[in-house]
């Protein structure tokens, strides 16, 4: 019986003439004159344009002069650090030291500073090819808070895993940070509690999803990792996230408090597990590898930022040989200090050569499955990461007639890791157009950089 009620038409977009088209699908197929139909934000179709529909309610002809491919995945980052790149007095100091003199600088952050930091890191993550990105803020001086990334973060249009962040242990209790940037820890939980409870969304194609992240074993208390993983574990699709063996220093401030090294520590607190994943991870015992393999918990793979501090390499090509979640991650815009992901995946791939010094140790192919597959791993998503029907419409092109490519085209894709890709000509999150033609389209960038340089200004300045 009629109702009297129209069905509502869900939007279809088709992109046709793909020069080659990318699926990181189990196969690993790469379609040349491929296509692909959107309806609404979810992947309909995928193959050759000869054999899908030829209309749609949007039509993006790449004129078989673009590579498309899935969406990049960044799994670790300090959005705010935007806000403190290249600081003098920070550009030739190793971890422990960086972050020491760095904290004054960020105990000037405020809500306006939150937003536009962010909305910096999110737009250079999204025109270098970031369609799903994790950030992990950990400090709140003034009247900063978790949601005023999350509001910015929304505005651009990424699709977003926020992780709060949180640091317990000041210095006069054998931590890093300074007292007054500390917290306590039944407010770090609360806070955390409200937060998942007002936007986690475990929903497949969510937007927003909430990590419970404390910062780090030199920050915050093992009664806090324990209590936050108890939370996390008690809501559905909540992951935990920290920094672990991250340098040297840190493994000998593990062992001088915990008498244990950090990946022991990691277990001896139930920070192990699907629902786990650690950035950096550089200097992770033999044995560690074995027990994240074995129980399957993340790594967030940040080269730029380890070389910059000289924390060293981390041994991504031996924990991928044991099946370990690794992702790629920026790290902070204040010790890479640069947030273009397909950078990361290029210095992923010549950092596993240099550090076994074989030249096949990492192939092309393989930093680009780190950069989109892995990534997607390590943030427990099903949803994204390779193209095939059923599938968030996260994805993006690249055009080949590019300096950069020329003398490239006996493998293109290939070439996106092996030559230097700048950008994206176009892409595509939850099936809407947030690059063309190598504009973003959601925000006014020219004057978000002014703002968000005023905002630098004043707080190293002050």
């Amino acid at each position: 019986m009629c109702c009297g009620v129209k069905e509502l038409q869900m939007a279809t977009i088709l992109v046709k003439n793909i020069h080659t088209l990318v699926t990181m699908n189990a196969q690993r197929q790469e379609i040349r004159n491929g296509a692909l139909l959107v309806r609404d934000q979810v992947i309909e179709q995928v193959g050759t344009t000869e054999t899908l529909p030829d209309t749609a309610d949007e039509v993006l002809d790449l004129k078989g002069r673009h590579i498309v491919l899935p969406g990049l995945v960044n799994t670790h980052h300090h959005f705010i650090q935007s806000l403190t790149r290249a600081v003098p007095v920070a550009q030739d100091a190793d971890l422990f030291n960086w972050v020491t003199l760095l904290f004054p600088f960020w105990a000037r952050l405020s809500a306006k500073g939150v937003q536009a930091g962010a909305q910096v890191a999110a737009a250079e993550l999204m025109l270098s090819g970031c369609t799903t990105a994790s950030d992990h803020l950990y400090i709140f001086p003034n009247d900063c808070t978790l949601d005023d990334e999350i509001q910015a973060v929304q505005e651009i249009g990424l699709r977003f895993h926020a992780s709060r962040g949180s640091m317990s242990m000041g210095q006069s209790q054998g931590g890093l940070p300074p007292d007054a940037l500390v917290e306590p820890e039944a407010d770090i939980l609360a806070d955390c509690q409200r937060l998942v409870e007002q936007y986690h969304d475990n929903s497949r194609h969510a937007m927003l999803r909430i990590t419970v992240a404390p910062c780090s074993p030199f920050s915050v208390s093992p009664d806090l990792m324990r209590q936050s993983a108890k939370l996390a574990r008690a809501y559905p699709g909540v992951r935990l996230h920290t920094h672990l063996a991250e340098n040297n220093t840190d493994v000998e401030y593990s062992l001088s408090q915990f008498n244990l090294m950090p990946g022991d520590y990691a277990e001896s607190l139930g920070w192990l597990g699907e629902d786990v994943w650690h950035a950096h991870c550089v200097k992770l015992s033999d044995r560690s590898i074995e027990k994240f393999a074995h129980t399957g918990t993340g790594v967030a793979h940040c080269p730029c930022s380890n070389m910059r501090l000289a924390s060293g390499i981390a041994p991504i090509r031996k924990m991928l040989a044991q099946g370990i979640p690794v992702g790629l991650g920026v790290d902070g815009s204040a010790s890479n200090d640069s947030g273009n992901l397909m950078h990361e995946a290029r210095q992923a791939f010549l950092a596993a050569r240099v550090r076994d010094e074989d030249a096949s140790a990492m192939t092309a192919r393989q930093a680009l499955e780190i950069a989109t597959l892995g990534g997607a791993r390590v943030l427990g998503r099903d949803d994204i990461g390779y193209l095939a029907p059923g599938m968030s419409a996260d994805f993006i092109a690249i055009n080949l007639d590019r300096l950069a490519f020329a003398g490239a085209q006996h493998d293109v894709v290939a070439a996106l890791i092996l030559c230097q890709t700048n950008g994206v000509d176009y892409s595509f999150i939850n099936g809407r157009k947030v690059v063309d033609q190598g504009h973003l389209t959601t925000l006014d960038l020219p004057m978000l950089i002014e703002r968000h340089n005023q905002l630098a200004q004043a707080m190293v300045d002050s």
